[in-house]
């Protein structure tokens, strides 16, 4: 599963990925927490990935970067903590893990749009399916503690490859 290039359609900005360490380090200060090694190097690992990846592939890149494995609990752990930072997403169709592409934090909820073929993920926000969302917890008195919208179909890449391998 790739990342896809936010740099033309979703509003997020295009962060190098020293700037995104150094923006989820203020994230993390601003929770009243810190953005250790550890926590880092995973993050780092989703960033340079630029695709969503499993715990456990997760695991192997990381100890191909650092020279050291890290134990499944602890990566659990950690990404756990990413996520309740709004540093890293978790693709539950997929079970996978993928970094905010901006560092962006606490944000409105975000929508997953997950290529059948290719396996890119795009994220993009949609103010209105949020209002809607929110009018239909309301009108049926339900409090939502979380949601996650993931959306399956054909990015546009696959889309126009499918239509030139036709004669």
């Amino acid at each position: 599963m790739s990342l896809h290039d936010h740099s033309r359609c979703c509003g997020h900005p295009v962060l190098t990925l020293d700037e995104r360490l150094k923006e989820a380090a203020r994230v993390c200060a601003r929770r009243g927490a810190r953005l250790t090694d550890q926590r880092g190097l995973v993050l780092s690992t989703l960033i340079e990935s630029g695709r969503a990846l499993g715990a456990y592939d997760l695991i192997e890149r990381v100890a191909i970067k650092a020279g050291r494995r890290i134990a499944p609990i602890s990566i659990y752990r950690i990404l756990d903590f990413l996520i309740d930072a709004h540093l890293v997403h978790r693709i539950e169709s997929r079970n996978a893990f993928v970094a905010c592409p901006g560092g962006h934090g606490q944000h409105a909820q975000a929508v997953f749009l997950i290529c059948d073929g290719c396996g890119a993920i795009t994220e993009t926000l949609s103010p209105s399916l949020e209002a809607a969302l929110a009018r239909l917890a309301a009108d049926a008195g339900f409090a939502v503690t979380g949601r996650m919208v993931e959306v399956t179909g054909r990015c546009r890449a696959c889309i126009d490859l499918e239509g030139a391998s036709r004669p």
